[in-house]
Parts: structure tokens; C-alpha cells; sequence
């Protein structure tokens, strides 16, 4: 596959494809052209004796320094050596490969000023596979990600540390090697490389992506805990859920409905069980998970608005113009990063609260306790709760914003920034976490829905347990627990859990469909009738 990187904007497709799955990327005409109409700007500025923010200045709060002329090229390097002050541990590849990607997008607007020969220099970095290192500290996301955007520029002017093949090893050994020359940088090009928001969107695309896939999860392990804790599933109609149109709420009850169809297990006690109502956590999981998917379409929302936006400072105008400007504040990415973090810590909080009532003998209406094969001898799945519990409590703290931070940088002249990229990394860390919780709860419902014996399962639910006893043993003794709960996480990490219950799910939309369609065609037969 090759994404091909224009004027218009990615699709957040586009940067997973090349940022986990090692597209290709070519530089398309219509961007090589503006590439080049704008450097023409920027070398006719370069040339005339006015000072210009980016291109005969210092940076930042030296902005009042006037550069000579034979010390430009040395004012690039020197930004993007200077600048390259991350540290901490290694940033994942795929975070950075989508920070090249989203810089390169950015470049191919026409708005930056750099040259053809730059922007192609990212385009072959990513499809040599050689990955700048980026440390987990320095980016005050404002202006945009500096310091993990410099460790790049760093690598394509051959310098530097980057991963080739996984192994870490110099910029200039790994440029040489696959035949790549080292850029030496021209006016107002360090500034371009480096002033973006392109970390905090790679990591914002990636989790929108991850959090789709885990919701659907979410829906599952719960429509798997209603079944295996002896709920309904009356709570769940279309008709209760229109009362309240939220559409993701909306999509999550409905998912839920049809992973239930049919079960036997929710037939078998759906009169005279003398239960009024479930628990918060069985019957609002569509409202909870609802809202949790409308958080993530707001949040894909800001993303896409910045995939079509040209993130840098100064920019390069249609007359020829460079202006200074802000629009390299990580706010908006920032706040929909930390929301996300809440929205995540509640949806797994819920989830550990279903785990809880499958080992409580008196909430769980009949099961062992803990799920033990021999309550007393074994613990069951005690402690599969506690280290749920010990991730849910983790993603409360990381729920804490990042956003409502600033500390003041550059001798204040950037006096507020957005700590959008600290947003971004314990959204990465939450969303880890929730995977986790999502797979004790799986563990906990398959093996209480299956102590439901001899009743059955409904077909998707079932399907999941399948799913999952190809990987993890049913109930028995006590066993070594921690492979199992690893196995359960892979399955809900890698999609192929919910892919299970895809069909069991697209079987019953389509029966519901047609009933509905038979019903709407019986209404306008008696309508006709009727006339």
C-alpha cells in the first residue's frame, strides 16, 4: 500500500496504515509544486535586507537578533541541535513514524517554506523503516512538539540516534547504509521541521483508532457480565434507548441487544426471578459506553480539522507573505486528549464493578465464590479483581488533565503552553490499561457465563468464549494465572475478539432489519386497506 501525501489532508486511515503498518508514502504533484512556489517566497525574503522571524532571526525570545547571511545555515543546524534536548525512555516507532508522516503532510501544504529535496528526505526515512529516537520528555506541546520534532530533523541532517531494523545505531551509518544523503538545511527550514502539533495528533489519530476497537470490547464483556450475572436484557431496546437520543449510547445498547439475541441463559429467568432491576453497572453500561463513544467521534472531530490544517509559525501566504501567527498551540488537541482519559477511566471503572459482582456470593445469584473451583482450597479469580482494581485506580490519577498545566518557557515569551503531549502519553498509558481491564472481565464473564451449565450462551457471547478458549482454559483448579489474563489481553489488543462476533451481530441486524421491514410493509397494507 502507498499513501500518497498532497495539499488536502490525510485520512486518519492514512496514518495508522503508515504509522503501524509500514505503508509507503510518495510526495503528490499537486504538493510538489506548492513546495516549490513557496520556497520561492522564502528565498526572495531571504534575499532582502528586512529582518524575517525564521529566516535572518534568532528563535523564540532571540527573535530580536539579525542573522548575517553566512551564519543562516548555521543558525538551522544550531535550532535543531539545540532543540534536540529530549530524554527519558524511547518513544514508541509508530508514534514516531506518525510525527514524520504529519510533519511531511504539513510541508506538502506549500505553507512552510523548505525545500522540495526536504520534504522528500522525510518521505524516504519512512519508507527506508529508519526511526529517529524520541524521548519520552521535552515537548511542552507549544510551540507544537519541539523537542521530539528536532530529533527527527535531527536524524535526516545525519545526526543523531535512530532504530534501523529495531536497532539503535548513528543517523549518518543508517543514512549511508540505505543509500539516504544527509540535508543540510536552508532558511527558515530548522523553524518548519520542528513547529508542529504533529506528535500530539499522531498519538490523538492512534488512540482514536485503538478506542473504537476497545469500546466494541466494552459492549461485549458487559452483554458477556449481564449474561453470566443472570440480567436482562429488556433495558436494552430500541424503543428505551430512543427516549434518550444519544447515538452513541444508541449503537452500544444495540450492540449489546444483539450479542444477547437468544440467549438461553437470559430466557431461563426472565419471569418470576423477583428482580426489579439490575445494578447500575449491568443497566447503564450502553449509557457509559455511549457516552465514551460520542467522546471519541468529538474527539475524531478536532483530529480531522487538524489533518487539514497547516501547523507551523511563520507561515508562507498566498502573496508571498510570512506571518507570524499562534496556530501552533496544542490546545485543541490537548483538551480532547484528557477527555478521552476520563472518558476511558470511567468505561474501565465500570468494568471492574461487573468483575466484582461475578466473585461476590451474594451478588452473583448462585456462583461460587470467586469462581473457584473449590472455594477455600482455590482463590479463583480473587486476584485477577485485585490487579483490575490496581489499573483503575492508575487510570483515575491518569484522568487528571495535563491541559490545565503551563509553565511559562523562553524567558516568557512563550509564557502559556498546552502540555498537549503529556495529554497524549498517559492517554497511550490509559488506553493500555483499559485493554487489561476489558480482559479480566472477559476472563471473569466467560468462566461465570460457563458455571451457568447446562444453560447456553447466545450465539455471540458464545462465539467470544470460543474465541477465548482457544487461547485460555475454562474453569478448574487454580492455576498460574498471569498467562492467561496476557492471552485475554492479545485477544482484545489484536481485534480478533470482537471479530469473532462480528457475524453473530450481522445476522441479527439483518433479521431485526427484516422484521422491521415486513412490519413497516403490514402497516402500509392496512394504511391502503384502511383507505
Amino acid at each position: 500500500m502507498t499513501v500518497t501525501v498532497d495539499v488536502g489532508p490525510l485520512s486518519m486511515d492514512d496514518v495508522v496504515s503508515v504509522a503501524r503498518g509500514g505503508a509507503r508514502v510518495e510526495i503528490g504533484a499537486e504538493a510538489r509544486e506548492a513546495i516549490v512556489r513557496a520556497r520561492k517566497h522564502v528565498d526572495d525574503l531571504a534575499a532582502s535586507d528586512t529582518p524575517v522571524y525564521g529566516v535572518s532571526t534568532g528563535f523564540g525570545a532571540l527573535a530580536t537578533r539579525h542573522i548575517e547571511p553566512a551564519q543562516r545555515t548555521q543558525l538551522q543546524k544550531s535550532l535543531i541541535r539545540s532543540h534536540a534536548a529530549g530524554t527519558g525512555p524511547r518513544v514508541e516507532d509508530e508514534v514516531v513514524r506518525a510525527l514524520m508522516l504529519l510533519r511531511l503532510s504539513t510541508l506538502c501544504t506549500g505553507r512552510t517554506g523548505v525545500r522540495l529535496e526536504t520534504a522528500e528526505a522525510y518521505a524516504a526515512m519512512l519508507n527506508a523503516g529508519i526511526v529517529p529516537v524520541v524521548r519520552e520528555h521535552g515537548s511542552l506541546g507549544c510551540s507544537g512538539d519541539l523537542a521530539p520534532l528536532a530529533h527527527c530533523a535531527l536524524a535526516i541532517m545525519g545526526e543523531g540516534t535512530v532504530a534501523d531494523g529495531g536497532v539503535e545505531r548513528p543517523a549518518a551509518d543508517a543514512l549511508r547504509d540505505h543509500g539516504l544523503e544527509p540535508v543540510e538545511l536552508a532558511e527558515k527550514e530548522g523553524l518548519a521541521l520542528i513547529n508542529g502539533t504533529d506528535g500530539m495528533l499522531g498519538m490523538l489519530v492512534l488512540a482514536i483508532h485503538d478506542l473504537r476497537r476497545l469500546l466494541d470490547t466494552a459492549d461485549l464483556t458487559a452483554a458477556m457480565s449481564i449474561e453470566g450475572l443472570m440480567g436482562t436484557d429488556r433495558v436494552l431496546a430500541a424503543d428505551l434507548q430512543a427516549l434518550r437520543p444519544h447515538p452513541g449510547q444508541a449503537t452500544s445498547a444495540a450492540r449489546m441487544a444483539a450479542l444477547l439475541a437468544g440467549s438461553p441463559i437470559v430466557a431461563s429467568h426472565r419471569y418470576g426471578d423477583g428482580r426489579v432491576q439490575d445494578a447500575y453497572s449491568l443497566r447503564c453500561a450502553p449509557q457509559v459506553h455511549g457516552a465514551a463513544r460520542d467522546t471519541v467521534d468529538h474527539a475524531a472531530t478536532v483530529a480531522e480539522r487538524e489533518l487539514a490544517s497547516a501547523i507551523d509559525n511563520p507561515s508562507v501566504l498566498d502573496d508571498g507573505r510570512l506571518e507570524s501567527h499562534g496556530n501552533f498551540h496544542g490546545a485543541p488537541l490537548a483538551y480532547v486528549l484528557d477527555f478521552l482519559a476520563i472518558a476511558v477511566a470511567d468505561v474501565a471503572g465500570m468494568s471492574e464493578r461487573r468483575t466484582d459482582r461475578f466473585l461476590d456470593v451474594s451478588r452473583n445469584h448462585g456462583l461460587p465464590a470467586f469462581l473457584a473451583d473449590d472455594p477455600g482450597v482455590d482463590s479463583g479469580l480473587m486476584i485477577a479483581q485485585y490487579t483490575q482494581a490496581a489499573i483503575v485506580s492508575e487510570l483515575k490519577r491518569l484522568a487528571n488533565p495535563a491541559s490545565v498545566d503551563s509553565i511559562p518557557s523562553s524567558a516568557m515569551q512563550e509564557d502559556h503552553v498546552s502540555m498537549g503531549w503529556s495529554s497524549a502519553r498517559k492517554l497511550r498509558r490509559a488506553i493500555d490499561g483499559l485493554a487489561r481491564v476489558l480482559a479480566v472481565e472477559l476472563v471473569t464473564a466467560a468462566r461465570g457465563i460457563e458455571l451457568r451449565a447446562p444453560l447456553e450462551p447466545a450465539a455471540g457471547t458464545g462465539a467470544a468464549i470460543a474465541a477465548l478458549r482457544d487461547r485460555v482454559p475454562g474453569p478448574g483448579p487454580d492455576r498460574f494465572l498471569a498467562p492467561d489474563l496476557d492471552a485475554a489481553t492479545e485477544l482484545v489488543l489484536s481485534g480478533a475478539l470482537v471479530e469473532t462476533t462480528a457475524t453473530a451481530e450481522s445476522d441479527l441486524f439483518a433479521q431485526n432489519s427484516a422484521k422491521t421491514g415486513r412490519k413497516r410493509h403490514a402497516q402500509r397494507e392496512q394504511e391502503s386497506t384502511d383507505a
